[in-house]
């Protein structure tokens, strides 16, 4: 199973938190997927973030599995341009985000955050929700995919960090 931050250079470390969930635990059930039909909400696990360097001028967030079985993972939530001295997100913050947020589309074709759906019998699946300081507001729109937006901000990253959940359907 593959990282998809291995050997890549983020910058400084930010510690990454969850009041809904343990880094290498399991997602609470109401951040899985509302079509899979066992209770799931699609709502955003609440996250938190440590301080962030002097220069940051946007937050970009993203929900990323490396373990989906496609040659690209699946991107379930990326969002752009976040305040710069924002340092958490509540939870299910579908619809409370902050003015001038971009919400990009996720990989089933809807914006917004998708949550965890992997298919029955795959095993567990990593959620990788990586929160990024930027030295820039990203100049994109929200015909952007996930994969382009993560490629143009590789290169404006001054700190990032990742907490992980684990579903298995």
């Amino acid at each position: 199973m593959r990282d998809p931050y291995n050997g890549i250079d983020g910058g400084l470390p930010l510690t990454v938190t969850s009041d809904d969930f343990t880094d290498g635990g399991r997602l609470p059930l109401a951040c899985t997927a509302e079509f899979v039909g066992a209770g799931g909400q699609d709502a955003t696990p609440q996250l938190s973030w440590s301080e962030v360097p002097e220069g940051t001028r946007s937050i970009y967030i993203h929900m990323y599995d490396p373990d989906a079985p496609t040659p690209a993972g699946w991107w379930h939530w990326s969002v752009l341009n976040l305040p710069a001295d924002l340092r958490s997100l509540d939870h299910n913050a579908n619809g409370k985000l902050p003015d001038g947020a971009l919400v990009l589309k996720n990989d089933g074709g809807g914006y917004g955050y998708l949550g965890s759906a992997p298919p029955a019998g795959h095993g567990p699946h990593r959620y990788f929700f990586t929160v990024h300081a930027l030295d820039t507001v990203l100049d994109l729109d929200d015909d952007t995919s996930a994969t382009k937006a993560a490629f143009v901000a590789r290169e404006h990253v001054l700190a990032r960090g990742t907490i992980v959940g684990l579903w298995e359907n």
